[in-house]
């Protein structure tokens, strides 16, 4: 056998060996996706952008609300279709009316936009929809695309580049976070999310509400909260009408699905006083 053609069978076998390994599931009801970088790499540019983020914001000095954002996030993911990571909940004290979801499952909200909601549905609604953000592993496809195909291997196998393809990841990850998803990505964050939450025991109405809520603030709202919401804009009414949409072929819902406004408010009132 010539070198060369060892060399390119030795290539097929590692590119099958690749999509072999790489086909992850990213939805409800075993949806898959080609995924280079696995889940443990995914978790370390996560945890650097984590530390990035609480090293220039303010975490809210409130063990309470941190655990309450914690209890509502745990149910989602207890439902949710990726359980091979571990999540992490914050709040970030800051009027900004904004909530991502970093690669690796951190999720940061802020006190401007929980301010803005009415009950715990609402919350768990933009809860569901970040979570589902990485359960598709929407912000990693996008990095692993930024990176090119050369970093994304090195992190993937951990060649001598590793740390730097790595701190590559990070950075551009951060650029990305903030730069809001593609309209494709934010409908199946939707659509995944709507069904996360009422799996986990809350009323889709809560995500109709956020809609609304959101479509009203126009551009005071981060480009990462659902994406910016416009209440003139056509995709923002498509993305409406396609709730309403689901939510319809759902019924009938199940009994005792939660709105919790009396705790939501009760937990409103130990945010500072602006």
């Amino acid at each position: 056998m010539t070198t060369r053609v060892f060399r390119v069978r030795a290539i097929v076998l590692a590119a099958m060996f690749v999509v072999f390994l790489s086909c992850a599931t990213t939805g409800p009801g075993g949806q898959k996706s080609f995924i280079i970088i696995p889940s443990g790499q995914e978790v370390e540019i996560g945890a650097g952008m984590a530390q990035q983020v609480e090293g220039t914001e303010t975490v809210l000095p409130d063990s309470v609300w941190q655990a309450y954002l914690t209890e509502v996030g745990q149910k989602i993911v207890d439902i949710c279709d990726r359980q091979d990571i571990e999540y992490h909940f914050k709040v970030i004290q800051s009027d900004q009316i904004n909530a991502f979801a970093a690669p690796g499952g951190y999720i940061y909200f802020y006190t401007g936009l929980l301010r803005e909601m009415d009950n715990e549905a609402e919350m768990a609604a933009v809860m569901a929809h970040e979570i589902s953000h990485v359960v598709a592993r929407h912000g990693i496809k996008r990095l692993q695309k930024a990176l090119g195909v050369a970093l994304a291997y090195e992190l993937a196998f951990g060649g001598e580049g590793a740390g730097q393809a790595l701190d590559a990841a990070i950075g551009l990850g951060m650029g990305l976070v903030f730069a809001g998803y593609s309209r494709g990505a934010e409908r199946e964050a939707d659509r995944f999310g709507i069904h996360y939450m009422a799996k986990a025991g809350y009323d889709p109405q809560g995500a109709l509400g956020m809609f609304d809520k959101l479509a009203a603030l126009g551009d005071r709202g981060a480009p990462n909260v659902f994406e910016q919401l416009a209440s003139s804009h056509p995709a923002t009414q498509e993305r409406i009408a396609n709730a309403h949409a689901q939510i319809a072929e759902m019924q009938p819902l199940p009994p005792g699905l939660i709105l919790n406004e009396s705790r939501y408010q009760q937990m409103l009132k130990r945010f500072p006083a602006k």
